[in-house]
């Protein structure tokens, strides 16, 4: 039996993917789009503004439209340009300010997750938002999807802070990624020998007046990346 369990502790210390270190991709860095940080109690937002270009209209062509000499067909084409190139430069000062005022209205609902982390995120949807600032939902799909914030609790894309409402005897519910985070704690702190099943998890849950089904428990296990009972089990010590 010793003799089983030093192989056995030898198998866990292999490399499962023996080709990983030789791997030739590189790694992505997210830069966020916007800030949200903590000064004093209040969260102040600050727009990354380093990846967008400093575009204004040369003069060059500002002034050629004042040339006598310049025929009235390279006239209406510069002014056709110039037209183009100023709607350009007003829609991404729009797309910011529309960026920031998303991220402060979810600032505003999401509060208890800047405070207290992953425990006091609130269920929200793209209407709460789209209601708040006064535009419509497909605008602030939009806007959030592949944007990145950097907060006091780490760095998240916007659409994280989106999230269903599962019932519980909390009067707002409690969001799907709050119970994905109390079952992630739920399998961290069991019995390595006897870890719980997905019903055993689901039973848990219940008891606390989360309601949930235990095939919901699965495929937030699944979405955790979190092996099933039968595989998490340890045999020896």
């Amino acid at each position: 039996m010793d003799r089983l369990k030093e192989l056995a502790h030898i198998i866990t210390t292999l490399e499962p993917k023996p080709g990983r270190p030789f791997g030739t991709e590189r790694p992505q860095y997210i830069s966020p789009d916007v800030f949200v940080e903590k000064i004093g109690k209040e969260y102040i937002i600050i727009l990354n503004d380093d990846g967008l270009p400093k575009l204004q209209v040369s003069n060059f062509y500002r002034n050629a439209l004042f040339q006598k000499d310049m025929p009235s067909q390279a006239k209406e084409y510069i002014q056709d340009k110039l037209r183009s190139a100023m709607w350009l430069i007003k829609s991404i000062h729009q797309r910011q300010r529309t960026l920031y005022k998303v991220t402060s209205s979810i600032v505003k609902f999401q509060k208890d997750f800047l405070e207290n982390g992953v425990s006091g995120l609130k269920p929200m949807v793209l209407r709460d938002v789209a209601d708040d600032i006064g535009m419509h939902e497909s605008t602030i799909s939009r806007v959030t999807t592949n944007k990145y914030v950097q907060t006091p609790r780490g760095l998240f894309e916007l659409k994280f802070f989106f999230n269903s409402k599962v019932p519980s005897g909390t009067a707002d519910g409690m969001t799907s990624e709050a119970v994905k985070e109390q079952i992630k704690k739920l399998i961290t702190s069991e019995n390595q020998h006897k870890p719980y099943s997905d019903q055993d998890i689901t039973n848990i849950l219940q008891k606390e007046n989360i309601q949930i089904a235990r095939r919901t428990v699965a495929k937030y296990r699944e979405m955790l990346g979190i092996l099933p009972a039968s595989r998490r089990k340890q045999v020896f010590t």
